[in-house]
This record gives structure tokens, sequence and C-alpha cells, in this order.
């Protein structure tokens, strides 16, 4: 394997990914339309002006924004609903950088490797110069990093950006790339770029738990909403699931194994 590419929130940094869910959850509430936690999580992974315009889709929330305002939503709603978005997720960015447990001890196993880490975003240049920032101090710091704005705002499910991150990191063949991701948009891109998919499920938006949350259930239901959001993944098409990027390395040997065979059987 000569290439692992990271979403960043739900998969490197800040477990559960509720820096973004908050700030939507918010923005709604004040344009004075109710909108549930897996309304707003649905969409995760997409640019964040796609994302927002995805929540204004769906039938019910649409449905609420008529009675609210009379009409239909504009695009005018979605670009003033995102300005408001992005100045409150700026506000308070820098404090959901954390790095997910086992994501800096498997970075440095991959590394050790010889294997390249590349990353793409659903957040925008100027969102990515506080997380990424902030991250390096804490000690994630990948190979490289793509986001839609230098993909023609053509984020997830669109490959574009694990693309660039090939070109950039010189990785010849799409066989030789995993991308790995929290979310079914994560999922929809790999797949789209032809790379192997993994859904990591601890700690990831599609599960949608805090650490506290996730600590404060019986075994019994951590294994319940594990096996809930692996099921989502493979159902979107997922090639693998991992429960945490402690599995990653293990699994990369898997797939290498996998990929010799079927050159020989070739």
């Amino acid at each position: 394997m000569e290439t692992v590419i990271l979403d960043w929130a739900g998969t490197t940094v800040v477990f559960g990914c509720f820096a973004p869910v908050n700030v939507f959850l918010t923005i709604f509430e004040d344009a004075g339309v109710s909108v549930s936690l897996e309304e707003a999580r649905k969409p995760m992974g997409m640019l964040k002006i796609d994302h927002i315009r995805t929540m204004l889709e769906m039938p019910r929330v649409s449905e609420e924004w008529k009675k609210v305002y009379g009409r239909a939503f504009s695009d005018g709603d979605v670009q003033a609903l995102y300005g408001q978005f992005e100045s409150k997720l700026m506000a308070s960015l820098a404090t959901y950088t954390d790095p997910i447990p086992h994501v800096l001890d498997m970075v440095q196993q991959l590394k050790l490797a010889g294997i390249q880490i590349g990353s793409t975003a659903g957040y925008t240049d100027s969102m990515m110069d506080v997380v990424t920032s902030q991250a390096a101090i804490k000690g994630y710091k990948p190979d490289f990093l793509v986001t839609a704005n230098q993909v023609g705002n053509i984020g997830r499910p669109y490959p574009y950006m694990i693309f660039r991150n090939m070109e950039k990191l010189g990785t010849k063949s799409t066989k030789q790339v995993i991308k790995v991701g929290d979310t079914t948009s994560d999922i929809h891109e790999a797949l789209n770029a032809g790379v192997w998919a993994v859904g990591v499920i601890i700690g990831s938006s599609e599960m949608g738990l805090s650490v506290q949350e996730f600590m404060a259930l019986s075994d019994e239901e951590q294994q319940s909403v594990m096996a809930k959001t692996k099921r989502i993944f493979e159902e979107t098409g997922a090639h693998y699931t991992i429960q945490t990027m402690k599995a990653l390395p293990t699994l990369i040997e898997q797939i290498n194994e996998r990929l010799t065979k079927e050159t020989v059987l070739a």
C-alpha cells in the first residue's frame, strides 16, 4: 500500500465530530426552523454549503421552512445560512482539534512503513487553516491536505480531492490507496475514486456519540451502536470497517495480502 487518505473531523480529530453539528443546529434554530440531530448529521462530510442545501432539501425540513416563511427556500437562504455557519464555526473551531485516540500512534506506524498520509476535508481552506495549525501543535500532521476549494468547490461525494492527493503524493494506482472516513460521504468519495473504502466506527459522526456518552453505555449497548454504524457503512459500500484507528495497520497488511493473491491469480 502506497497511500492512506484520511478524513479529519470524526476520523482523526474531534471524537464524535461535534463542532459542525452543533453549529448546524444553532443556525436553523436561529432561523426558526427546528431540525433534529439526525437530520443535521445525515449529510456530514460534504462541503458545508452543500450540507446546508441538502438539509433544506429534506422533505420534512423543506416543509417546515415553508410553514415558517410561506415559501420554498432559495439560494439566497442557503447563502445566508452558510454565512452564519461560517462565522459561528470559526469562533469555536480551534477548540475542536484534539486527535482521536490511537491516531498519532497509527500515523507513526504507517510513516515508518513508508506509507504516505494524505487527507481530504469537508471544511474550507480558511477553516482548515485553524484545524491544521492546532492539530499540528497536538502532534497530528498528515503529509498533504486537499479541500474542496482546491478542486473547484466540488467536494464529496465526488472523487477529485482523492485524485489531487494521489497527484501530489505521486501515487501510481488507485489499488494502492485506502480512504478512511467516518461518514457515508467519505465512503461514496472513496468508491467514486475507485480506491479502498474504509469506515471507522468509534468516534465517528455516523455513530454520533461523545466520548462521555459512549463510555457511559453498557458493553451490550456499545456493541449495539457499533454494529449499527458498521452496518450503515457496509450498506453504503465500504470494503472494510475498523472499530478504531489502532486496527488500520493490520487491515493494510490484509489488503496487501489480498492484492498479492489477486496478482498471482491474474
